[in-house]
Parts: structure tokens; C-alpha cells; sequence
């Protein structure tokens, strides 16, 4: 039977100090792995780290802005200096702010989405994913979303970008192969800290629309990660994985 061990083995998640990226983070390192966890604050890394640390596994905390590629060198260098390879990287960080009309939407905000949900991960994947196929081979995990599938008017930029990761997904698994899998993870409705600004009585009757009739929590999301990580999944690339509880969109009318 294939192993879910990831013993001896160097993650980095993005975006790893918070929500889906930390039980991420916590799930790699419980498996044996030791972390690599970026975000944009470094006292929310290292909180994550000492967690890490509690589990017995090394961590390194490191303050990184996904969306600008002079940072993301800094953290491939720097995690390379301290552990000497990447077996599996995860691209986890996102953002999807708000805006009230479509016509509204600035080339700022269009901008900061797309840097942070698209050209972070192709960078770190190109780099990263190069050096893996130059060594031992590797895992690399990409965090999409069911906006990819279903691009509500209020996400739209979030969307596209998402859209574009599952197609990076594709390219890089051909680009990298056989010594690199890449493999997308579409995660539907979450109930981490962000979902603390929600109306949850408006999510609670969207929600009967869906197979399960739920949320999920952030640890329902730990298999599917373990899967794709480990030697579980040496013949699983270029996939894009739905874990949604069978998510259907809300019906709704007019414009956004």
C-alpha cells in the first residue's frame, strides 16, 4: 500500500500561517516533514513554526508578499540555505477583495489579484519545479478554487486567476514531468477565519444547495494534501482535484 509518510521530506506553503495553508502546514509536519512556512506577517509564520517545532520537525518561518517576485527569490534562497531542497511545494496564498460593480473594479485591485493568485505561483513553480526536475523529483500543489468552475459576479478577477492556476497545473506537469508531479486542489466552501465576516444565515440556506449541505472545516482538507504530497499519488499529475461537498452556486439575479 502506497505511504502517506512524509519523513525526511522539505514542504513550502505559502500562505501557511492561517486557515487551509496552516492545518496544511500542521498535517505535513505531523507526517514528518519539516516546513517552510510563508506569509506576509512574520510573527503569524512564527506562531505556526513553534507549532511546527512542538510536533518535533524543523520550521522555517519567512515573511514573503506572493505577488512580487523579488520576495519570492528571497524565500526560494533562503529555504534552499537552510534545508538544501524543496520536495514539495504548496501555492496556497490568495486574496479575492472586494469591490461593489464589475465597472468598478480598478486596474489596481485587478492587478494585486492576479499578482497574488497567479504570477506568484507560476514563479515559484518555475523555479522551484526546475530544480526538482534537475534533482530528486518533487510534488507541487496548487490551491484553486471552485470559482475556477464557477465565476460569481462578485470574484471575477479571484476567478480568472484561479482559472489560469488549473492551467498552469496542466502545463507545468507536462513542462516538469516524469520527476514532478503538479496537481491543482479545488476546495469549495471553507469555514476558516475568514468566514467570520459571513452572513452565516445567508451561507447556512446556500449551503442546502450543496451534496453535503455544509461548510467544511480546515482539517477536511488534510487528506486530499497528504495524498497529493506523498508517495501516495506517484501516478496523479496534472489533475484538478474538487473538494466541495458537491458545491452548487446560489441562484441569484441581476448584476454585480
Amino acid at each position: 500500500m502506497a505511504s502517506f509518510d512524509l519523513t525526511g521530506r522539505v514542504a513550502l506553503v505559502t500562505g501557511g500561517s492561517r486557515g487551509l495553508g496552516r492545518a496544511t502546514v500542521l498535517a505535513f509536519a505531523a507526517a514528518g516533514a519539516d516546513v517552510v512556512i510563508a506569509s506576509r506577517k512574520l510573527d503569524d509564520c512564527q506562531a505556526v513554526a513553534e507549532e511546527v517545532e512542538a510536533l518535533g520537525r524543523k520550521a522555517l518561518p519567512h515573511a514573503c508578499h506572493v505577488g512580487r517576485w523579488n520576495e519570492l527569490d528571497g524565500l526560494i534562497a533562503t529555504t534552499y540555505e537552510t534545508f538544501g531542497r524543496v520536495d514539495v511545494l504548496v501555492n496556497n496564498a490568495g486574496m479575492s477583495p472586494l469591490y461593489d460593480r464589475v465597472e468598478n473594479v480598478s486596474e489596481e485591485l485587478w492587478r494585486k489579484v492576479i499578482d497574488v493568485n497567479l504570477s506568484g505561483p507560476f514563479r515559484l513553480t518555475a523555479t522551484i519545479g526546475a530544480r526538482m526536475a534537475a534533482g530528486d523529483g518533487g510534488s507541487i500543489i496548487n490551491v484553486s478554487s471552485v470559482a475556477a468552475r464557477y465565476p460569481l459576479p462578485e470574484v471575477i478577477p479571484y476567478a480568472a486567476a484561479k482559472a489560469g492556476l488549473d492551467a498552469l497545473t496542466v502545463g507545468f506537469a507536462h513542462a516538469f514531468g516524469p520527476a514532478v508531479r503538479v496537481n491543482s486542489v479545488q476546495p469549495g466552501t471553507f469555514l476558516t477565519d475568514v468566514s467570520k465576516h459571513w452572513d452565516m444565515d445567508a451561507f447556512e440556506r446556500e449551503s442546502q444547495g450543496f451534496a453535503l449541505q455544509r461548510g467544511a472545516s480546515a482539517d477536511e482538507l488534510e487528506g486530499t494534501m497528504l495524498y497529493l504530497a506523498s508517495d501516495a499519488s506517484t501516478y496523479t499529475t496534472g489533475a484538478v482535484l474538487r473538494v466541495d461537498g458537491g458545491y452548487l452556486p446560489p441562484q441569484r439575479s441581476g448584476r454585480s
